[in-house]
């Protein structure tokens, strides 16, 4: 019987290796094909439309690595795309000759509202060349019409509506939840901290009147520019507009026509056939398109081979000590990148995106100490995505110049503590109890099990406390302003790009190529130049065996969940916050 087990367990195991090794092989196999597909190089036709129909989330910076997004229930590639290569292929189809125009087919676009900003811009730019954009939806929501609102021509499904309605947050608290379950929340933030509301849903059941504040000063600035962008393109008053979204008028069809939303209520091979007609094909011809995907292996012009490199540093998502992990940039990781291209001689300015609520108030100066350092070795510049706020505010504080768009959220120069004392769940609910043996009077400090000394608070908020003047100080330094006047616009306070720059925060209006070319400008390049991105790839193979981890678990349970993935990551970012926290004072959704 021993030796019946012995081999029945060694036959298993040599079982279970077989199919691992298998699995992978056809992994690295499905893996190879797509990465040879996507980097072949592809050659258009004339009179071919750019084809503009994103469905998953637009980040930063584009992936290299080919799983990421692969389907391989209908084996097909949903690979996010990066702004930055939108960027690159509608400035390459604004000069190619076999681009025509553009078609924005699409009634959203998956991507924040400063990111979404950027990427019209550029098709402002692109519009220059004298190309058409054309841009049709069966429906728009509000986001979605904003970015359409840059076409030339837009079309809507007879059947169709549009959301526009104004701006709407909605913050969810979970203050009930914890008591029930006697968590006991304790949180220190100092005395100068009124508008550092992140842990408003720890505590209340509603916001604060300083959070509303705040909040509604936000979405004003938004609004405005949203009525500002779609009264400019479609010759309708700032007034009107409020009026239209105050009675909900643009949700039917015939009254979008009637008020000039809309060119014209078609279906959608109705659009087609119009795109023919601007690309001189006959009725029967098939109209040529092109995804932004492929574009990107299209080749126009001579590859730039300059010696001369721009290194642009990506600094995204929450932060956190060490090398990060899925949805957090690294202390470590980033840091170590910005050293890198200082000490890299070909690379002579260096650009840092910052996508950043913020995060680990230590982790965030250990990022800034490296921009300290790489500014007084050449230009450093700074280009604000959706948000960088709090400690994503610290981390650009040392550059030489920082562009914001007008819609970026900002600011919340301030600093918090969260130390949660479960005692009460495991004791009163679990029925666990505690006992202990120390030898020092506050051997005990931090302890999650156990509610803090009077002392204990007094000491964490003391620190508190010293962090925030070390914020303010940092910023009336760097920036050129007094340590009082800074305060009075800290304290925890959010601003848009569009009042930062008013109140000294952000140098300068304009997105990710702004801030390339103020930096080509400051180390005197012209355009004898080329990027280099940072932190660098992993290797092929090490991506795929982080694809077969759980580093990407959180990406999959976010797409299962779909509209409800907010939440989850509000939650997973509540989980990672230890010690001392300078971040964005709340979690935030506009709709």
């Amino acid at each position: 019987m021993k030796q019946f087990f012995k081999f029945m367990f060694a036959s298993f195991a040599g079982t279970l290796l077989t199919i691992v090794i298998v699995t992978l092989f056809f992994v690295i196999m499905i893996a190879g094909i797509v990465a040879m597909t996507e980097n072949k190089e592809v050659s258009i036709k004339p009179n071919t439309v750019l084809h503009l129909n994103w469905k998953t989330e637009i980040k930063d910076r584009s992936t290299d690595n080919p799983l990421e997004g692969f389907d391989f229930a209908t084996m097909e590639s949903k690979k996010p795309v990066g702004l930055n290569n939108i960027l690159k292929n509608i400035e390459k189809a604004k000069k190619d000759s076999n681009i025509d125009g553009i078609f924005i087919d699409m009634e959203t676009i998956p991507a924040g509202m400063a990111m979404s900003e950027e990427i019209r811009n550029k098709l402002v730019e692109f519009k220059e060349s004298g190309k058409f954009i054309v841009s049709y939806g069966n429906s728009y929501d509000q986001k979605g019409y904003y970015f359409a609102s840059v076409s030339d021509e837009i079309y809507m499904n007879p059947k169709g509506m549009i959301l526009f309605k104004g701006l709407n947050a909605q913050l969810f608290f979970f203050k009930n939840m914890l008591e029930s379950l006697e968590i006991d929340i304790q949180v220190l933030r100092g005395p100068n901290n009124k508008y550092k509301s992140a842990v408003e849903p720890l505590l209340l059941e509603k916001m604060s009147e300083a959070n509303r504040e705040q909040y509604e000063a936000l979405l004003n600035s938004i609004w405005g520019k949203i009525l500002e962008t779609v009264s400019d393109t479609r010759g309708i008053g700032i007034a009107d507009l409020n009026e239209i979204a105050d009675q909900l008028e643009v949700t039917n069809s015939e009254r979008a026509l009637e008020l000039n939303f809309v060119d014209g209520l078609l279906y959608r091979d109705q659009v087609i056939a119009k795109l023919k007609e601007k690309t001189g094909k006959d009725e029967d011809e098939k109209l040529a398109t092109i995804s932004c995907g492929k574009y990107k292996s299209v080749k126009v012009g001579k590859t730039n081979i300059s010696k001369n490199k721009i290194a642009i540093v990506y600094a995204i998502g929450d932060i956190v000590q060490g090398s990060g992990g899925d949805g957090s940039m690294g202390s470590a990781k980033i840091a170590k990148a910005i050293k890198k291209a200082r000490l890299d001689e070909n690379v002579k300015a260096i650009v840092m995106r910052v996508n950043s609520p913020g995060g680990d108030a230590l982790a965030s100066d250990v990022i800034r100490r490296e921009v300290e350092l790489a500014k007084e070795a050449k230009p450093f510049i700074v280009s604000m995505g959706d948000v960088a706020a709090s400690g994503g505010y610290w981390i650009a504080t040392s550059a030489d110049y920082i562009f914001a768009q007008p819609t970026t959220i900002t600011g919340s120069i301030g600093v918090f503590g969260i130390i949660p004392n479960f005692q009460g769940l495991m004791t009163n609910k679990l029925g666990i109890t505690f006992d202990y043996v120390s030898t020092n009077e506050n051997a005990n400090f931090i302890d999650v099990m156990a509610p803090m000394s009077d002392f204990q608070k007094e000491k964490l908020n003391g620190e508190i406390t010293i962090i925030y003047d070390n914020f303010i100080n940092l910023v009336a330094t760097t920036r050129d302003l007094k340590p009082e006047y800074v305060n009075n616009i800290a304290r925890g306070r959010v601003w848009t790009g569009a009042d930062a720059i008013n109140i000294g925060l952000v140098d300068k209006m304009g997105g990710l190529e702004d801030a390339i070319d103020y930096a080509a400008e400051q180390a005197e390049l012209g355009e004898d130049f080329r990027l280099r991105e940072y932190p660098e790839r992993k290797e092929f193979i090490e991506q795929i065996m982080l694809e077969l981890t759980g580093e990407t678990k959180a990406r999959i349970i976010g797409d299962e969940l779909g509209e409800f993935k907010t939440y989850y990551k509000q939650i997973k970012s509540i989980q990672r916050m230890q010690g001392v926290q300078a971040r964005l004072p709340f979690f935030y959704s506009l709709n």
